[in-house]
């Protein structure tokens, strides 16, 4: 499941979690028309957050893939939980760090 959130800046105030981009767009329009005219504010943030609330595209690419593969694992047993449970930051990094090994050995291995 996705997790979506709506962040203004200049209000300093953030949405609660929502799980499409529809809901997302009322959120931001509602907010925008309401407190600022219909004006968008500098350095407003919507789009796609992890299970621990971290807008994905704030963070660096291997920490993202990290976070999309637990978050993946995580919602196999509770699609619409926060948090992200031990067992799937463990398989996500094994995961990670195999593929990693993988690759190392297939270069080396055409070289």
């Amino acid at each position: 499941m996705y997790r979506y959130r709506y962040r203004c800046t200049v209000c300093r105030t953030t949405s609660p979690v929502v799980p499409d981009t529809e809901a997302l767009a009322l959120i931001g329009e509602a907010h925008r028309d309401h407190l600022h005219g219909g004006h968008f504010p500098d350095d407003e943030i919507a789009g796609r957050i992890d299970r621990l609330g971290r807008w994905y595209a704030a963070l660096p690419p291997l920490t993202a893939l990290h976070a999309h593969l637990t978050d993946g694992l995580s919602d196999l047993r509770d699609p619409k939980g926060m948090g992200h449970p031990w067992w799937a930051r463990g398989v996500a990094a094994l995961l990670l760090v195999a593929a990693a090994a993988l690759t190392l050995f297939l270069v080396a291995a055409v070289l």
